[in-house]
């Protein structure tokens, strides 16, 4: 049994002194002496591990210590995986902003804030342009009114320096990304269902074209998925018939 000094610590075997402890398992659970549980452990030649120190009875496990080591890390490792990170994008806008670039920048913030990032918008105002600063303010307005359905308001539109900044924060939960390999994956399987699809059903038009007539050596069954034995089904029918 090795003991680990990172990550939490479990209190193991002769470390667990309380009087009592409840052993967990798949078969269930029950309420033990601490030194019945010691000696059950050592007769399966693992270790009696505490993971709920704080449960009356305190909780504890039957089972190799290094093994349960390894557990705790890849579910930890699990976990973060799944966390989706949220990232802050910035959309940067000139005060007079024509209504094609506004467009494809409305279309970036969107996806942004589908996959669960906030956008941080701002208008940056070069020299004397800051005089329209009122402009930039209804263009960044405009901006989250566009994306009411997919983002909300954190703040509203402030000026520092030289930038006036509008923040929006995801509405919905985040998609999480698929990698390339992932679409790739699963477009190859979506086509091959398709075209597993269009067999059967020239199998099937084939069949009706020869009026019940089933084709001796398997002819276009011999081509599709299971098409073997669909025919000897089919011809097992047409005899009973």
């Amino acid at each position: 049994m090795k003991n680990d000094k990172k990550g939490p610590q479990y209190r193991v075997n002769e470390q667990i002194r309380v009087r009592e402890v409840r052993i967990v398992g798949d078969g269930g659970s029950t309420v033990v002496p601490t030194r019945q549980a010691l000696d059950m452990a050592r007769q399966q030649g693992v270790d009696l591990v505490e993971i709920s120190p704080n449960a009356n009875p305190p909780v504890c496990r039957i089972i190799d210590y290094s093994k349960f080591l390894y557990q705790q890390k890849k579910r930890a490792k699990e976990l973060k995986q799944k966390q989706v990170r949220q990232e802050v994008k910035e959309i940067r806008f000139g005060p007079q902003t024509d209504d094609h670039d506004y467009n494809f920048k409305l279309k970036h913030a969107k996806e942004f804030l589908e996959e669960g990032n906030k956008v941080r918008a701002y208008v940056f105002f070069r020299g004397r342009s800051i005089l329209f600063k009122e402009q930039g303010e209804v263009l960044l307005l405009r901006f989250a009114n566009d994306l009411e359905e997919y983002g909300k308001v954190e703040s509203m539109p402030s000026l520092e320096g030289k930038k006036m900044f509008l923040y929006l924060s995801p509405k919905k939960t985040a998609i999480v990304k698929k990698s390339q390999q992932k679409r790739d994956n699963e477009r190859r399987e979506a086509e091959a269902k398709e075209a597993e699809r269009k067999s059967k059903e020239q199998a099937t038009e084939t069949l009706e074209g020869n009026e019940g007539e089933l084709p001796a050596n398997g002819g276009l069954f011999a081509n599709i998925k299971g098409g073997e034995e669909l025919l000897k089904k089919l011809k097992g029918e047409e005899a009973e018939g």
